[in-house]
């Protein structure tokens, strides 16, 4: 098994578990103490997991955000059914700001093969690359410094890209969503460009498995009021959704981890 792939299991185990022992992973992957330790000093300097003896618990501090690889295979098919409903919010020949980050790749996919003819403009590569022979749409890549990991466009250049343009709909991938603190972000400059594509945007569609409901991040993006739909598996009564729809967010929320139907909730 490659490192890479090592790892984002481990850090899959302490984000389900909080802790992780060196002796128990050793046996499990079939490798040395040692090669554990090493995959763990690697999480830590990504403020993941904090060492502790004999392992590692979780970092819990708002800035710590999970790699690309354990967020796409979080609720990895969630998102594939968040990503569907977002795709049906879009209309024919708009043109898209679809962010960076895992379940908005997910929505770059379920795109692919609706003949609905976008144009898009994004600052992630990985999103580009997806739709990059699509026939009948137009891929915007914007400019500025890659984020290793990411695969994401950040900094002063990125920004400046949205100001150039006026668009119809923002697809946003978002950390926290809260009715209080609105929605938040890991990284600084991931939120700075956000923040910038917002202002480009005629409406603001935010898609946000359960596991981002109710939370509150580092970095703050916009209030719940600048945000048009949220599309999520989470349960329609949650607080964080309940409050939304109170703050005149629609909110669509699709089968889940709870097993509800797929619900199309009224702005208030």
């Amino acid at each position: 098994m490659a490192a890479k792939t090592r790892r984002a299991l481990i850090e899959q185990r302490v984000l389900a578990e909080g802790e992780i022992d060196f002796a128990t992973l050793a046996e499990e992957f079939k490798v040395s103490e040692m090669t554990i330790r090493r995959d763990v000093e690697a999480l830590e300097a990504s403020g993941i997991v904090r060492r502790v003896v004999g392992g590692a618990i979780l970092s819990s501090g708002k800035a710590a955000e999970p790699s690309f690889e354990t967020r796409a295979a979080e609720a990895a098919e969630g998102k594939m059914h968040i990503a569907e409903a977002a795709v049906e919010l879009l209309h024919p020949r708009e043109t898209v700001i679809l962010d960076s980050g895992s379940s908005v790749l997910a929505v770059a996919k379920a795109i692919k093969g609706r003949g609905l003819g976008l144009t898009v403009v994004t600052p992630s590569i990985l999103v580009a690359v997806e739709l990059a022979d699509e026939p009948d749409t137009v891929v915007l890549l914007a400019g500025g410094r890659v984020r290793p990991g990411e695969l994401s466009l950040i900094g002063s250049e990125t920004e400046e890209i949205f100001s150039r343009y006026n668009c119809d709909t923002y697809v946003m991938g978002i950390a926290g969503v809260d009715p209080s603190r609105g929605v938040s972000e890991y990284h600084r400059e991931e939120g700075s460009v956000k923040r910038a594509a917002v202002k480009a945007a005629d409406r603001v569609i935010v898609v946000a498995d359960e596991t981002k409901l109710g939370r509150v991040q580092l970095v703050s993006v916009s209030p719940l009021s600048s945000v048009t739909a949220i599309v999520t598996d989470g349960p329609s009564d949650h607080p964080a959704l309940v409050g939304a729809r109170s703050l005149g967010v629609e909110v669509v929320c699709v089968p889940g981890p709870h097993g509800s139907t797929l619900e199309q909730g009224a702005t208030a």
